[in-house]
């Protein structure tokens, strides 16, 4: 009887480690330093990020060229895209990879004092061709437009954030262009004149697979929600301002992440966006002047040091850029405790199987005199 009654017991050990071993767990953290990438290329000063997922490495434009880049883990650069065809001195702003479809889609702005241009290009990630370059129209009464920051749903549509005229572009699969959201939250808030980057409204966007946009403003701090299908949208409650948002992504957890020149914020909601809390807030070095921020392989979050100040003064020379890898601290921490519990968890079944072996080989013993 013994003999028997312990096969359960045994039993019921096996399959509690097999549950251990296959369940989902937190990631952990990942060893060693953060993950720097520094890069060369000379007076390329990109101000957009994006990461290539299928060739696994990241894409950055130019304020000076137009040509767009991508970097490897290991620094290395290739000229992706170089398009002459576009008006010289342009600048290539934000940037988008739609997965879905293969294309990368870029932000093409010319700054004052140059003639009126903003559009959004589409390129083939495959043959390198660009698909389309879709002129942006303009709303007449608005001040000098610039395109500044671009995500993609799934069927294909791309949102472009003006950030003079605060209001979002609409650019189908098909390269046809519209003003989409000019809602009255843009301009709901006040601005601080004195601000040196008073100009500069709406700027990073992300799209949510749940069919909405989330919009940051960096002359208020504030962030939007804005409905993909008809451009509504609506003050995103946040317990302090993210003062000088720029840059947005979001990690596979709904984890959203904003950058600005000094601070890296991770945010979450419980509600869909209605409000959000800050998980986590980084004090970033602004000697390399972040700009934009993007999730690479492994959930793993990259902040881009472009310099971009430098290079907007136009008589300044550089050649060595970065991007460099910003680990949250209390994720870091949470993490840490989970391999402690793990390992306690296999030590106590190491534990409890011990104590059934011996209890077994006794039993035997016992049956065996």
């Amino acid at each position: 009887m013994p003999l028997i009654a312990s096969k359960p017991s045994l039993i019921s050990l096996v399959a509690a480690v097999l549950i251990i071993l296959v369940a989902p767990i937190p990631s952990l953290t990942h060893a060693g330093k953060p993950h720097l990438i520094n890069f060369r290329s000379p007076n390329l000063f990109p101000e957009g990020l994006a990461y290539d997922p299928s060739a696994q490495h990241f894409i950055v434009g130019s304020i000076r060229h137009r040509t767009i880049h991508s970097v490897s883990d290991a620094g290395v650069v290739d000229t992706l895209i170089s398009d002459p065809t576009l008006p010289d001195n342009v600048t290539v702003l934000g940037l988008a990879v739609d997965k879905l479809n293969n294309r990368l889609l870029a932000c093409i702005t010319a700054m004052d004092p140059l003639p009126q241009f903003h559009a959004l290009a589409a390129y083939d990630l495959r043959t390198r061709q660009r698909l389309f370059l879709a002129p942006l129209p303009s709303d007449d009464d608005g001040p000098r437009p610039v395109a500044n920051d671009v995500a993609v749903d799934f069927k294909g549509n791309a949102y472009v954030t003006n950030s003079a005229g605060n209001y979002i572009w609409k650019v189908n699969a098909q390269g046809e262009a519209s003003i989409f959201s000019k809602s009255r939250a843009f301009t709901s808030q006040r601005v601080d004149p004195d601000l040196p980057y008073s100009y500069c409204g709406l700027n990073g966007v992300v799209y949510n697979s749940k069919g909405y946009l989330l919009v940051v403003q960096s002359n208020t701090g504030k962030m939007f929600k804005v409905d993909a299908d008809d451009g509504t949208a609506r003050l995103v409650l946040l317990p302090e301002d993210l003062n000088f948002a720029d840059g947005v992504a979001i990690r596979s957890d709904g984890v959203v992440l904003v950058v600005s020149h000094k601070t890296l914020w991770f945010l979450k909601s419980q509600d869909s966006w209605g409000e959000g809390g800050i998980y986590d807030k980084i004090a970033l070095d602004p000697e390399g002047f972040p700009t934009s921020v993007a999730v690479g392989g492994e959930d793993r979050v990259y902040v881009l040091r472009g310099h971009v100040l430098e290079g907007a003064r136009g008589n300044v020379e550089r050649e060595e850029f970065s991007i460099g890898e910003v680990r949250s601290e209390r994720e870091s921490k949470e993490d840490g405790v989970w391999i402690f519990v793990l390992i306690g968890l296999g030590l106590a079944y190491f534990l409890f199987w011990r104590f059934q072996m011996r209890h077994l080989v006794g039993n035997l013993n016992k049956k065996t005199n």
